[in-house]
């Protein structure tokens, strides 16, 4: 699995009880969304700040901070296992990003 990113994020959006203080410095949750389909502007998804169970359950806002762009890959993105947990349907599990045309 390969693949390039872009994005840019609106630091001025960042909720500052959502920073954690690391060994190694401060680190901010996020969570990056790709869409099937692009927007206006080119983008595939949105970049927000990770909610809690609790917060996706009480339906609280989003934080969205900016978004992303898929720049590049080699055609092939791996589910990566959950929770450190390999599973076996989650591992083989492969999405082809190559279009399905015969030409």
């Amino acid at each position: 699995m390969a693949g390039i990113l872009k994005t840019s994020i609106n630091l001025t959006a960042i909720p500052k009880d959502k920073i954690i203080a690391g060994k190694k410095g401060q680190y901010l949750p996020i969570t990056i969304t790709f869409n099937d389909e692009v927007d206006q502007f080119g983008n595939q998804g949105p970049v927000i700040v990770e909610q809690t169970k609790e917060e996706r359950d009480a339906k609280a806002p989003k934080v969205y901070l900016g978004n992303v762009k898929i720049i590049w890959t080699n055609g092939q993105i791996e589910v990566a296992p959950r929770d450190n947990q390999q599973t076996a349907s989650a591992a083989a599990q492969t999405f082809n990003t190559e279009p399905d045309l015969p030409f």
